[in-house]
């Protein structure tokens, strides 16, 4: 069995982000230094290398300007496929 960091709802997390921060113009090392972190972590996040935990989404949302229940709202909509 796989990890969970694997599963289809960390997958679509991790779209919903990146998507937010593409919007926003904004490159990982942007996001990063907003942040006080390496570049390489918005990376590993990205690419499902590593995990946010609640504190890091909020504060993920804030610095990306989207509300972190409007994210939590799309991820748990079905889409359709």
């Amino acid at each position: 069995m796989r990890p969970s960091i694997y599963n289809e709802r960390q997958r679509r997390l991790r779209e919903l982000l990146r998507e937010a921060r593409q919007e926003k113009g904004l490159k990982q090392v942007q996001v990063a230094e907003a942040l006080g972190l390496p570049q390489s972590t918005i990376s590993k996040y990205e690419s499902g290398e590593r995990r946010l935990d609640v504190i890091e989404f909020i504060d993920l949302c804030e610095v990306l300007g989207v509300d972190p229940r409007h994210i939590v709202g799309r991820l748990l909509t079905k889409v359709p496929g």
